[in-house]
């Protein structure tokens, strides 16, 4: 899937990848895609919180070899 950025947040634990991705995602113009790659089991029900809350859209997630993946839209 395409991204106009990644977000390399393996080896951080909550609220690392969180508060990164909202710093990262600030640098994003509306309708970006934002990549983020994490190691903390508890970042697919984090992010995907953190994406409704902040009305940006989840487009994929996906789990390889213990890296959770995931492809944020910016929404505003």
């Amino acid at each position: 899937m395409e991204s106009n950025k990644v977000l390399d947040a393996k080896g951080l634990a909550c609220p690392m990848p969180i508060v990164k991705t909202k710093k990262e995602m600030a640098t994003l113009q509306v309708g970006e895609v934002l990549e983020v790659h994490a190691t903390d089991k508890g970042s697919k029900s984090d992010l995907t919180a953190w994406a409704k809350s902040g009305g940006h859209e989840m487009l994929k997630d996906v789990e390889e070899n213990g890296v959770f993946k995931f492809w944020i839209k910016k929404a505003k």
